[in-house]
């Protein structure tokens, strides 16, 4: 398996981020806002939907993301200082503002959300090197 590196310079670009993180398990004490740095970051087990085949459990790799640029984070829906917290990744989206500016948003199951306000849209994904068989293939209700 190949590890996936990629980077995010518009919205087109994030939205193929976004895919491939659909289902990433990550563990509220796994991300955080470095304000001085100006970076939010994040590290994940991301179900590899690239590599998923039919009727298997399919892979999970750990992964990591992290945006540039950040002026500010805001979390709703989950305690960001909730050591043992765990959230699942549906979403990730931007709304453009007085361009180059604008806002990310990552989207949890249950309705919870993370709002960085950027002063620009650059994001990077990279497989950090580990995968293993999935527990369980992640499934969705259809409305």
């Amino acid at each position: 398996m190949t590890d996936l590196k990629l980077i995010a310079l518009d919205t087109e670009d994030l939205e193929v981020i976004s895919a491939h993180l659909q289902d990433a398990v990550i563990r509220v004490a796994d991300m955080g806002f470095a304000r001085r740095d100006r970076r939010f970051a994040l590290l994940m087990n991301r179900f590899d939907w690239a590599a998923d085949k039919p009727r298997s459990r399919g892979v999970r790799k750990r992964a990591a993301l992290h945006f540039s640029g950040v002026t500010h984070a805001a979390f709703a829906g989950f305690d960001p200082t909730a050591p043992d917290g765990v959230v699942e990744l549906l979403a990730i989206t931007f709304e453009p503002g007085e361009a180059p500016s604008g806002i990310v948003e990552l989207r949890f199951a249950g309705g919870g959300t993370v709002r960085l306000s950027v002063d620009y849209l650059e994001a990077r994904l990279a497989d950090l090197g580990a995968a293993w068989a999935a527990s369980a293939r992640p499934n969705h209700a259809l409305d």
